[in-house]
């Protein structure tokens, strides 16, 4: 019996990976469960006994990504060779790594709030989570650099994160990237002069 249920996740795991591809390939309003089950190469009929329909593959592939993401925010809290600048820019590596690879996970919470406009709707909730939690991430950093006013500076951040996320959506451009990464650069330095007295 313990055999089957981790040959069960693993599968379940195997096909939202998948399902992440496709959807950061044609977008969530193009996507269908039978593109997933074709990515992932297994009978559409196999993939129902999980997933009656394409929304709740979303739901659970948005679920698992979300997770993914909360474990390297953690080890980046963690990792002590890194600055705590540093870990506030990290994304912008991470995001420039996923983009030569063809890959544009973060976007999905963005279209998903688009798409799914109903705050009480299970995938706006997720992707609205996953929205406060990164910015509690930068508003942790923030504070432990004892920059002033941490949760106005999150949220500029965090602006300018969700900007170059959409821009992502439309153009997939490496520039984009590197523009969010200045600005947000800007941001931060800005808010370290004030603390330190620089334009007072």
């Amino acid at each position: 019996m313990t055999g089957t249920r981790e040959e069960n996740t693993v599968q379940r795991e195997d096909v939202l990976e998948h399902a992440l591809h496709v959807l950061e390939r044609v977008g969530i309003a193009s996507t269908t469960l039978e593109m997933v089950a074709n990515e992932a190469d297994y009978p559409v009929k196999e993939i129902r006994q999980f997933w009656p329909d394409t929304e709740a593959v979303l739901y659970d592939a948005l679920r698992y990504l979300s997770q993914q993401i909360d474990v390297w925010r953690r080890q980046l809290i963690l990792d002590d060779e890194l600055s705590l600048e540093q870990k506030l820019l990290k994304r912008y590596q991470a995001l420039t790594e996923c983009v030569n690879n063809q890959r544009y996970p973060g976007c999905l919470f963005i279209a998903a709030c688009t798409f799914y406009p109903d705050a009480a709707h299970p995938i706006h909730q997720l992707a609205d989570q996953q929205k406060k939690a990164a910015w509690e991430f930068t508003h942790e950093l923030l504070t432990q650099l004892e920059v002033d006013d941490p949760a106005m500076v999150a949220h500029q951040m965090e602006l300018v994160l969700e900007g170059c996320l959409s821009r992502l959506l439309v153009k997939r451009s490496q520039a984009d990237i590197e523009t969010a990464r200045r600005l947000a650069e800007d941001i931060l330095r800005f808010a370290q002069c004030r603390q330190g007295g620089a334009l007072t």
